[in-house]
């Protein structure tokens, strides 16, 4: 098993919440659009589940397996309510998504801020 990058993993979470923060602006954009179906991206923990690791070989003899390409999946919203339209978005909803998304953003920032200065630190001394 390789070890996992702290700085790739947030890379990949930064760029899960952009696509996530573009599906979440496409529903407010849409929302007074007829029969428009708000879409989300499916949750950031299920893209690390599907995630292939890439195995290094070891040996000359062993094969390379390669490491899996990452995808964010749009999903359609299961929401029950409707307006009288047939538009599925709701304002509520979309802003709480944003504001989700806003908060991973900065959680994630942080996290690769301290990492760095830890690893600056690690390397001066």
């Amino acid at each position: 098993m390789q070890p996992v990058s702290l700085f790739d993993l947030a890379a990949q979470q930064a760029r899960w919440l952009s696509v996530r923060q573009s599906a979440v602006a496409g529903n407010i954009a849409n929302i007074n659009t007829p029969g428009y179906q708000a879409i989300d991206v499916v949750p950031f923990e299920q893209v690390l589940d599907s995630a292939k690791l890439a195995f290094a070989p070891t040996r000359v003899g062993h094969m390379p397996l390669g490491a899996g390409r990452e995808t964010f999946n749009l999903r359609q919203d299961a929401i029950e309510t409707t307006s009288p339209s047939g538009n599925s978005v709701t304002v509520e909803q979309e802003l709480v998504k944003a504001g989700e998304v806003r908060h991973a953003f900065e959680l994630n920032t942080a996290i690769v801020k301290s990492f760095h200065r830890m690893m600056m630190m690690a390397t001066r001394g």
